[in-house]
Protein backbone atom coordinates (compact mmCIF):
# COMPACT_ATOMS: atom_id res chain seq x y z
CA UNK A 1 0.00 0.00 0.00
CA UNK A 2 1.15 3.59 -0.64
CA UNK A 3 0.52 4.57 2.96
CA UNK A 4 -0.86 3.12 6.16
CA UNK A 5 -4.49 4.19 5.77
CA UNK A 6 -6.92 1.71 7.25
CA UNK A 7 -9.53 0.78 4.65
CA UNK A 8 -12.00 -2.09 5.25
CA UNK A 9 -12.81 -4.05 2.07
CA UNK A 10 -16.51 -4.22 2.95
CA UNK A 11 -16.98 -0.44 2.70
CA UNK A 12 -18.10 -0.30 -0.98
CA UNK A 13 -20.90 -2.81 -0.38
CA UNK A 14 -22.05 -0.98 2.73
CA UNK A 15 -21.98 2.35 0.91
CA UNK A 16 -24.12 0.89 -1.89
CA UNK A 17 -26.61 -0.38 0.69
CA UNK A 18 -26.70 3.04 2.36
CA UNK A 19 -27.26 4.88 -0.94
CA UNK A 20 -30.08 2.50 -1.92
CA UNK A 21 -31.85 2.85 1.42
CA UNK A 22 -31.16 -0.75 2.44
CA UNK A 23 -28.89 0.35 5.30
CA UNK A 24 -30.07 2.59 8.13
CA UNK A 25 -27.18 4.54 9.71
CA UNK A 26 -26.46 3.66 13.33
CA UNK A 27 -26.68 6.48 15.85
CA UNK A 28 -23.15 7.55 16.83
CA UNK A 29 -22.17 7.04 20.45
CA UNK A 30 -20.20 9.85 22.09
CA UNK A 31 -16.57 9.06 22.80
CA UNK A 32 -13.35 10.78 23.82
CA UNK A 33 -9.68 10.19 23.09
CA UNK A 34 -6.58 11.91 24.43
CA UNK A 35 -3.33 12.77 22.67
CA UNK A 36 -1.04 12.54 25.69
CA UNK A 37 2.19 14.52 25.14
CA UNK A 38 5.57 14.68 26.83
CA UNK A 39 8.59 16.78 25.93
CA UNK A 40 12.01 15.50 24.90
CA UNK A 41 15.22 17.12 23.69
CA UNK A 42 13.95 16.84 20.12
CA UNK A 43 10.41 18.08 20.78
CA UNK A 44 7.12 16.59 21.96
CA UNK A 45 6.24 12.91 21.69
CA UNK A 46 2.73 11.47 21.75
CA UNK A 47 1.64 8.27 23.50
CA UNK A 48 0.08 5.76 21.09
CA UNK A 49 -1.12 2.19 21.36
CA UNK A 50 -1.41 -0.46 18.68
CA UNK A 51 -4.71 -2.29 18.57
CA UNK A 52 -4.39 -6.07 18.64
CA UNK A 53 -4.53 -7.64 15.19
CA UNK A 54 -7.39 -9.84 16.42
CA UNK A 55 -9.64 -6.82 17.04
CA UNK A 56 -12.66 -6.75 14.73
CA UNK A 57 -12.41 -2.97 14.32
CA UNK A 58 -9.13 -1.48 13.05
CA UNK A 59 -6.97 -4.41 14.17
CA UNK A 60 -3.27 -3.51 13.98
CA UNK A 61 -3.94 0.22 13.74
CA UNK A 62 -2.20 2.78 15.94
CA UNK A 63 -4.46 5.03 18.01
CA UNK A 64 -4.62 7.09 21.22
CA UNK A 65 -6.11 6.05 24.56
CA UNK A 66 -9.85 6.56 24.47
CA UNK A 67 -13.30 5.04 24.33
CA UNK A 68 -17.01 5.55 24.64
CA UNK A 69 -18.81 7.65 27.24
CA UNK A 70 -20.08 5.67 30.21
CA UNK A 71 -23.76 6.54 30.86
CA UNK A 72 -22.71 7.22 34.46
CA UNK A 73 -20.05 9.79 33.51
CA UNK A 74 -22.65 12.51 34.13
CA UNK A 75 -24.61 10.80 36.92
CA UNK A 76 -23.82 13.55 39.42
CA UNK A 77 -21.55 16.57 39.63
CA UNK A 78 -17.95 15.64 40.27
CA UNK A 79 -15.41 17.77 42.10
CA UNK A 80 -14.21 19.92 39.22
CA UNK A 81 -11.23 22.19 38.57
CA UNK A 82 -10.66 24.33 35.52
CA UNK A 83 -13.17 25.80 33.06
CA UNK A 84 -16.79 25.58 34.16
CA UNK A 85 -19.21 23.07 32.70
CA UNK A 86 -20.89 25.95 30.90
CA UNK A 87 -17.58 26.91 29.28
CA UNK A 88 -16.89 23.30 28.29
CA UNK A 89 -20.43 22.92 26.92
CA UNK A 90 -19.96 25.95 24.69
CA UNK A 91 -16.56 24.75 23.50
CA UNK A 92 -17.74 21.21 22.71
CA UNK A 93 -21.11 22.22 21.29
CA UNK A 94 -23.15 20.10 23.72
CA UNK A 95 -25.22 20.64 26.87
CA UNK A 96 -23.62 20.75 30.33
CA UNK A 97 -24.32 17.10 31.29
CA UNK A 98 -22.91 16.08 27.92
CA UNK A 99 -19.81 18.21 28.49
CA UNK A 100 -19.20 16.57 31.88
CA UNK A 101 -19.66 13.11 30.40
CA UNK A 102 -17.24 13.77 27.52
CA UNK A 103 -14.53 15.32 29.70
CA UNK A 104 -14.96 12.57 32.32
CA UNK A 105 -14.68 9.96 29.57
CA UNK A 106 -11.44 11.51 28.34
CA UNK A 107 -9.88 11.45 31.81
CA UNK A 108 -11.30 8.03 32.73
CA UNK A 109 -10.21 6.33 29.50
CA UNK A 110 -6.69 7.76 29.81
CA UNK A 111 -6.45 6.22 33.26
CA UNK A 112 -8.01 2.93 32.15
CA UNK A 113 -5.81 2.46 29.07
CA UNK A 114 -2.59 4.29 29.93
CA UNK A 115 -2.55 4.44 33.74
CA UNK A 116 -2.35 8.25 33.71
CA UNK A 117 -4.80 10.21 35.86
CA UNK A 118 -5.57 13.90 35.30
CA UNK A 119 -6.87 14.55 38.81
CA UNK A 120 -5.51 15.67 42.15
CA UNK A 121 -6.35 16.21 45.83
CA UNK A 122 -6.82 19.96 45.21
CA UNK A 123 -7.63 22.14 42.19
CA UNK A 124 -3.93 22.97 41.79
CA UNK A 125 -2.31 19.55 42.34
CA UNK A 126 -2.06 16.27 40.44
CA UNK A 127 -1.59 12.77 41.84
CA UNK A 128 1.87 11.25 41.48
CA UNK A 129 2.76 7.65 40.69
CA UNK A 130 -0.39 5.60 40.00
CA UNK A 131 1.22 2.19 39.51
CA UNK A 132 0.63 0.71 42.99
CA UNK A 133 -1.62 -2.28 43.69
CA UNK A 134 -4.36 -0.08 45.16
CA UNK A 135 -4.44 2.11 42.05
CA UNK A 136 -4.49 -0.96 39.84
CA UNK A 137 -7.47 -2.36 41.74
CA UNK A 138 -9.34 0.89 41.21
CA UNK A 139 -8.41 0.96 37.53
CA UNK A 140 -9.68 -2.59 37.03
CA UNK A 141 -12.93 -1.73 38.83
CA UNK A 142 -13.44 1.17 36.42
CA UNK A 143 -12.75 -1.04 33.41
CA UNK A 144 -15.24 -3.62 34.69
CA UNK A 145 -17.76 -0.79 35.34
CA UNK A 146 -18.05 -1.95 38.95
CA UNK A 147 -17.75 1.71 39.97
CA UNK A 148 -18.45 4.90 38.08
CA UNK A 149 -15.73 7.47 37.54
CA UNK A 150 -17.57 9.90 39.83
CA UNK A 151 -17.64 7.28 42.59
CA UNK A 152 -13.94 6.61 42.10
CA UNK A 153 -13.08 10.31 42.41
CA UNK A 154 -15.30 10.71 45.48
CA UNK A 155 -13.79 7.70 47.22
CA UNK A 156 -10.27 8.97 46.54
CA UNK A 157 -11.14 12.56 47.45
CA UNK A 158 -9.92 13.77 44.08
CA UNK A 159 -10.70 16.77 41.91
CA UNK A 160 -10.96 16.27 38.14
CA UNK A 161 -8.44 18.63 36.51
CA UNK A 162 -10.32 19.66 33.38
CA UNK A 163 -7.82 22.51 32.98
CA UNK A 164 -5.17 19.94 32.03
CA UNK A 165 -7.17 19.04 28.90
CA UNK A 166 -7.76 21.03 25.75
CA UNK A 167 -10.21 20.12 23.00
CA UNK A 168 -8.52 19.63 19.62
CA UNK A 169 -10.86 18.04 17.05
CA UNK A 170 -14.12 16.16 16.54
CA UNK A 171 -14.64 13.28 14.12
CA UNK A 172 -17.77 11.21 13.51
CA UNK A 173 -17.59 7.64 12.21
CA UNK A 174 -18.98 7.39 8.64
CA UNK A 175 -22.67 6.57 8.26
CA UNK A 176 -21.90 3.29 6.52
CA UNK A 177 -19.99 1.84 9.50
CA UNK A 178 -21.95 -0.57 11.76
CA UNK A 179 -20.44 0.89 14.95
CA UNK A 180 -20.31 4.67 15.00
CA UNK A 181 -18.73 7.15 17.39
CA UNK A 182 -18.91 10.91 17.77
CA UNK A 183 -15.37 11.32 19.06
CA UNK A 184 -13.85 14.37 20.72
CA UNK A 185 -10.04 14.56 20.53
CA UNK A 186 -8.16 16.25 23.38
CA UNK A 187 -4.54 17.11 24.08
CA UNK A 188 -2.90 16.88 27.51
CA UNK A 189 0.62 16.86 28.90
CA UNK A 190 1.87 13.87 30.93
CA UNK A 191 1.74 15.00 34.59
CA UNK A 192 5.05 15.14 36.43
CA UNK A 193 5.68 11.97 38.43
CA UNK A 194 3.33 9.80 36.37
CA UNK A 195 4.28 7.28 33.70
CA UNK A 196 2.33 5.44 31.05
CA UNK A 197 1.95 1.71 30.73
CA UNK A 198 0.03 -0.63 28.46
CA UNK A 199 -3.02 -1.15 30.63
CA UNK A 200 -5.41 -1.86 27.75
CA UNK A 201 -6.54 -5.38 26.88
CA UNK A 202 -7.15 -4.09 23.33
CA UNK A 203 -3.50 -3.15 22.65
CA UNK A 204 -0.45 -5.31 22.08
CA UNK A 205 2.11 -2.50 22.38
CA UNK A 206 2.48 1.17 23.25
CA UNK A 207 4.99 3.75 22.10
CA UNK A 208 6.06 7.32 22.72
CA UNK A 209 6.69 8.70 19.25
CA UNK A 210 7.27 12.13 17.71
CA UNK A 211 4.30 13.15 15.54
CA UNK A 212 6.64 13.66 12.58
CA UNK A 213 8.12 10.19 12.99
CA UNK A 214 4.65 8.66 13.21
CA UNK A 215 3.43 10.44 10.09
CA UNK A 216 6.58 9.36 8.21
CA UNK A 217 5.90 5.75 9.22
CA UNK A 218 2.33 6.08 7.97
CA UNK A 219 3.46 7.62 4.67
CA UNK A 220 5.84 4.68 4.09
CA UNK A 221 3.10 2.17 4.89
CA UNK A 222 4.84 0.94 8.05
CA UNK A 223 2.24 2.22 10.54
CA UNK A 224 -1.46 1.56 10.03
CA UNK A 225 -3.82 4.36 11.12
CA UNK A 226 -7.37 5.56 10.65
CA UNK A 227 -7.92 9.02 9.08
CA UNK A 228 -8.59 10.90 12.36
CA UNK A 229 -5.35 9.60 13.86
CA UNK A 230 -3.05 10.56 11.01
CA UNK A 231 -4.86 13.89 10.55
CA UNK A 232 -4.38 14.90 14.19
CA UNK A 233 -0.74 13.75 14.13
CA UNK A 234 -0.08 16.01 11.15
CA UNK A 235 -1.72 18.88 13.02
CA UNK A 236 0.55 18.29 16.05
CA UNK A 237 3.78 18.10 14.03
CA UNK A 238 4.54 21.87 13.85
CA UNK A 239 4.61 22.38 17.62
CA UNK A 240 7.91 22.41 19.50
CA UNK A 241 6.53 21.46 22.91
CA UNK A 242 3.46 20.12 24.68
CA UNK A 243 2.81 23.61 26.05
CA UNK A 244 2.76 25.07 22.53
CA UNK A 245 0.20 22.51 21.39
CA UNK A 246 -2.00 23.13 24.44
CA UNK A 247 -1.79 26.88 23.91
CA UNK A 248 -2.92 26.48 20.29
CA UNK A 249 -5.89 24.23 21.10
CA UNK A 250 -8.47 26.95 21.96
CA UNK A 251 -8.29 28.24 18.37
CA UNK A 252 -8.92 24.81 16.87
CA UNK A 253 -12.13 24.35 14.87
CA UNK A 254 -14.33 21.63 16.39
CA UNK A 255 -16.70 21.35 13.43
CA UNK A 256 -17.33 17.59 13.13
CA UNK A 257 -15.55 15.78 10.30
CA UNK A 258 -17.82 13.22 8.63
CA UNK A 259 -16.89 11.14 5.59
CA UNK A 260 -18.92 11.53 2.42
CA UNK A 261 -19.41 8.85 -0.24
CA UNK A 262 -20.85 9.10 -3.74
CA UNK A 263 -20.88 7.07 -6.94
CA UNK A 264 -19.61 8.76 -10.09
CA UNK A 265 -19.74 6.70 -13.28
CA UNK A 266 -17.74 3.58 -12.60
CA UNK A 267 -16.17 4.85 -9.37
CA UNK A 268 -16.99 5.13 -5.72
CA UNK A 269 -15.58 8.41 -4.41
CA UNK A 270 -14.92 8.47 -0.67
CA UNK A 271 -13.83 11.73 0.95
CA UNK A 272 -13.42 13.49 4.28
CA UNK A 273 -14.20 17.24 4.00
CA UNK A 274 -11.12 19.34 4.67
CA UNK A 275 -8.78 16.34 4.41
CA UNK A 276 -8.06 15.76 0.72
CA UNK A 277 -5.32 13.21 1.37
CA UNK A 278 -7.90 10.61 2.38
CA UNK A 279 -10.00 10.85 -0.81
CA UNK A 280 -10.30 7.46 -2.52
CA UNK A 281 -11.53 6.62 -6.02
CA UNK A 282 -12.57 2.96 -6.08
CA UNK A 283 -13.53 1.33 -9.41
CA UNK A 284 -16.91 -0.40 -9.21
CA UNK A 285 -17.12 -1.81 -12.72
CA UNK A 286 -20.07 0.30 -13.77
CA UNK A 287 -22.35 3.19 -12.82
CA UNK A 288 -24.25 3.23 -9.55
Amino acid sequence: MANGQWYPPEWPDRIRALSSGELTPATPRRAATVMLLRDSVTGPAVHMLRRRASMAFAGGAYAYPGGGVDPRDDDHLVRWAGPSLATWAERLGVDEPGAQAIVCAAVRETFEEAGVLLAGPTPSTVVGDTTGDDWEADREALVARDVSFAEFLDRRGLVLRSDLLAAWARWITPEFEPKRYDTFFFVAALPEGQRTRNASTEADRTVWIAPGEATAGYDKGDLLMMPPTIATLRQLSPYGSAAEALAAAPERDLTPVLAQARFEGGELVLSWPGHAEFTKHIPTGGSA
